[in-house]
């Protein structure tokens, strides 16, 4: 029925409005949703293990800088597969499986800083990325990721 507004009025009790949310509303998959973040959480830790026993076994690096440098080359594959739009599918899948490992991190200084491509590399993405992980991050990271990269060859 019209009303003198010109808008529909739906007469509807309570109950009937309680069935018909009931029936629209999707079945909760917590399980699913759990247990693929935990597989995709998962897989990438055992990429990062794997990652620092080849530095360990193949590179003859002590454990703690094979460590460091897992969490790097970590860091660096999660920039990269953001960059490449990879990292946003995985992220579908896997959910908080996907934002607690340091690729996670890496995901979230990277995606936001990719949208303002288009106002170019240093006015765009460099400057998000100081504007969102903050100056002491984004320089902390690369001058380690440098610094490390330095060690290594005069080692």
């Amino acid at each position: 029925m019209a009303n003198s507004s010109n808008t529909l009025s739906i007469k509807i009790t309570p109950e009937e409005y309680k069935e018909m949310t009931a029936k629209a509303t999707p079945a909760p998959t917590v399980l699913k949703n759990s247990l693929f973040a935990f597989l995709i959480g998962g897989i990438i830790c055992l990429i990062a293990q794997i990652i620092i026993n080849f530095y360990t076994i193949y590179l003859n690096l002590p454990l703690k800088t094979a460590q460091n440098a897992g969490t790097a080359t970590m860091i660096f594959l999660g920039a990269l597969l953001t960059g490449l739009g990879v990292y946003d599918n995985i992220g579908k899948y896997g959910g908080a499986g996907s934002i607690v490992p340091v690729t996670g991190f890496a995901n979230s200084m990277v995606s936001p800083a990719l949208e303002y491509k288009r106002e170019g590399y240093v006015m765009g993405v460099g400057a998000k990325l100081f504007t969102i992980a903050g100056p002491i991050l984004v320089f902390g990271i690369t001058a380690s990721i440098v610094i490390g990269i330095i060690y290594f060859l005069l080692r």
